[in-house]
Formats: C-alpha cells, structure tokens, sequence
C-alpha cells in the first residue's frame, strides 16, 4: 500500500521583527503517511535545491523552515518525519535508562534507517518538481546522534547536523572511530547548550567532552566542521544555524541567526 498524502499550498503572513513591515512568504506543504510516521515536506522552490530530512521529537518542521527563511538561507526543501518512537528508532543499540524509571533504549535505527532509505526518502522527493541537489541530514537530541549514526550505514547524505546530540550515547564515540562510514560527509555540524554537561548524571555528563573528540575526529579527516557551544541548556536548539551555514560552500562559518525552542 503506498503512502496516503495531503496537499496544503500555504501562504503564509510573517511579520518581520526589526521593521514590523508585513512580508509574504508562500512556500508548498505536502504531508505522507508511511508506517505510521508523518513526513511534512516544505518547499519554497521549483529549482533544483538541496534537500534536509529532520528528524523530530514533535512535529516543528514550519517552525524550523519558517525560522530558516526568515533569516535568509537561500532554497531548500524540509523534510520533517514524526511520530517516531524516540528510544527505539532513534537508538543505535539497546542501551539501560540514563534516569530511574526511564524507558530503555531498544536498538531499532537501523530498521528505521531502512525505512528512511528505501521508502520515506524516494516517496518524499517524488513530490519534488527536480530531484535535490544533494541531501543532508539533521536532528537534535537522539535524533543528532541519529544524524552520526546514519553516515555509517547509508550514502545517502552528504551533510550532517547533530543539534544538542545524544553524543553521551554508551559507545557511540568508540563506534565512530573505529568504523568506516559508507560516505564520508562533506561537514558535521554540532551543538550543544553551555549547561548541558553541567548535571550530576555520569552518564550524561560526557556529552560535551564526547562531542568535542567526535569533531576533532572528523576535522582530522579533513571534513569541514563546527561545534558551536550556544547559551542554554539541552532544549535551546539551533536548527536554523545549522540549515543556514551548511550553504556555504567553502566552509562552514559562523552565523547570526534564530533559535529554535
């Protein structure tokens, strides 16, 4: 059975917060069913462009698109999947509760990674006017230690972002080193809020220290990264920064830009 599908064509009012003038953004909203996980798909061109999968604890894929072209990221496409379940699709491995009575992580990205690539990519780019220039791929949370993981078990992505990522995750670190991706990316972007590591948790504790060896890991590689330390703790995202710095060609350079809550 193939995925059912919604067609909304948004036009969308934005008021912008610097001169109060009304500015029109319009941009085409398609919404997919498969297996039960929505994927909201954004798009504000008809050219080619290169498109981002997110991802999503809940569902803020306009939020992040909307954030993301207000601050001037040229076209692109956002593919927004929700309705995961968290501990699994997202974890790598099974791994014990970082929390007392916690759920556990139960080790189904890679049959998640196997839906995403054989069936949610394709149906999501058939909606596409062009195939993408090139596709990248992003989350926070479990799902930027998801962005990571899936560099080495697909070729299908070519830029990475790992927002507030997992990277605390029990062997995660040594998993990335001592393995070989199926495609090495062209850049990694990473962040994380300045009080993050900052909790009693040994566990959780590590990320900071974790994410800080995993990209001089790959800036060893000679792959174009960034760890940008943002005030805050583990829910003041950076989605936008990440969607805006990955255009630049050369390299990956600081930007001003929104937060996303």
């Amino acid at each position: 059975m193939g995925p059912s599908k919604i067609l909304e064509n948004f036009s969308l009012m934005h008021y912008n917060k610097h001169n109060l003038n009304r500015k029109r953004m319009i941009f085409d909203m398609y919404n997919l069913i498969i297996n039960r996980k929505t994927i909201s798909i954004f798009s504000s061109t008809k050219s080619v462009a290169p498109i981002f999968y997110l991802n999503t604890f809940s569902s803020e894929g306009q939020k992040v698109f909307e954030a993301a072209r207000t601050i001037g990221c040229p076209p692109f496409t956002l593919a927004a999947i929700s309705d995961l379940h968290w501990n699994r699709d997202m974890a790598p491995w099974n791994s014990p509760p970082v929390f007392k009575n916690a759920e556990s992580f139960t080790g189904g990205a890679n049959e998640y990674l196997r839906l995403l690539a054989e069936e949610i990519v394709p149906a999501a780019e058939k909606e596409l006017s062009a195939a993408p220039r090139w596709r990248g791929i992003v989350g926070y949370s479990m799902g930027g230690l998801f962005a990571l993981y899936a560099a080495y078990r697909t070729d299908l992505f070519s830029h990475v972002g790992s927002v507030s990522g997992s990277l605390w995750y029990p062997e995660i670190k040594e998993y990335i080193f001592s393995q070989e991706p199926k495609r090495w990316p062209e850049c990694v972007y990473f962040s994380l809020g300045d009080k993050e590591n900052k909790t009693r948790n040994q566990v959780l504790r590590q990320v900071r220290k974790n994410t800080k060896e995993i990209q001089t890991f790959y800036q060893g590689k000679g792959i174009d990264t960034v760890f940008e330390v943002n005030p805050g703790g583990h829910h003041d995202h950076r989605l936008s920064f990440f969607l805006l710095s990955t255009f630049k060609e050369d390299r990956i350079k600081r930007a001003l830009c929104f937060s996303i809550n």
